[in-house]
């Protein structure tokens, strides 16, 4: 991993990053993007995520046309399709991923969701990227627990940084087992669409309320109190990344959580694995 963005525990700088899901689609949006990553990483949201399939590259070449000049302070995340996950087909995924990003490595690599392909030879992929320097660090996404128990006997499944997964105060599924498997190996966990695509139901905003917050607000501020956890909204607009900002800046005290365990409770037994 490039060390120079981790501080001194080794850890990311920040825990809040950004999103492209459905970035870089729209050319009449594309100034209004830029810069909305731009003020992102301004502000310090640095970790920046992308994959080649957000509109079939065209959300990296706009994160490529965001970083330019200041990479070094990024910590770059892209995904691999999984049917292009196979030893060499990982390979060439890679470089094109690179080419729209103008950079010459990714700080780490996810395969998107597992396929068809075997995780030894998707694995022996990641191994030789990582170790003709093309990324610092490799992981997965959408995987569940019995996926990780398998990957964990894989040669390099061990090595693994992350796993990207859905969850966000109404899909709380990870909390019975998955959460606490990556907690034990102290791999983070990024949560992918924090606020429910947008979609948290109003009675949050009394709660909010209570916290100086909206609710979208309070939704990425709960994921920031939750340990291991990277949060990674989308924002389109430089308004909408100064509101996902702020809410790095909110305290929630202990009543505010009881009253969101009530409203969205923990789960009570195991669940399949959310995806979007």
């Amino acid at each position: 991993m490039n060390r120079e963005l981790l501080t001194a525990n080794g850890e990311l700088p920040t825990r809040l990053g950004q999103g492209t899901w459905r970035m870089g689609e729209r050319t009449d949006r594309h100034r209004s993007e830029l810069r909305a990553l731009q003020l992102g990483f301004d502000l310090g949201m640095t970790l920046v995520d992308t994959a080649e399939m957000y509109g079939e590259g065209r959300a990296e070449a706009l994160v490529g046309e965001a970083i330019a000049g200041r990479r070094k302070d990024i910590f770059l995340v892209s995904k691999v399709y999984p049917h292009r996950a196979t030893r060499s087909g990982i390979l060439t995924a890679c470089e094109q991923s690179l080419k729209r990003l103008k950079t010459d490595y990714l700080d780490l690599y996810l395969l998107h969701w597992r396929g068809s392909i075997p995780l030894t030879e998707t694995f022996e992929g990641f191994l030789q990227l990582k170790q003709q320097g093309m990324i610092r660090e490799f992981g997965v996404s959408n995987f569940d627990v019995d996926d990780m128990e398998e990957l964990a006997a894989v040669p390099g499944g061990t090595e693994v940084f992350t796993n990207q997964v859905l969850y966000n105060l109404t899909r709380r599924g990870i909390e019975w087992d998955l959460l606490p498997w990556c907690r034990g190996r102290k791999m983070p966990v990024m949560a992918y669409s924090p606020v429910e695509q947008g979609r948290l139901p109003a009675k949050v905003d009394s709660i909010a309320r209570k916290a100086n917050a909206n609710r979208f607000q309070l939704a990425l501020a709960w994921l920031l109190h939750q340990e291991g956890i990277l949060v990674i909204p989308k924002a389109a607009s430089e308004a909408h990344v100064i509101e996902n900002h702020k809410a790095s800046e909110i305290q929630i005290p202990g009543k505010i959580l009881s009253e969101l365990d009530a409203l969205f409770p923990p789960p009570r037994n195991k669940s399949p694995l959310a995806i979007l």
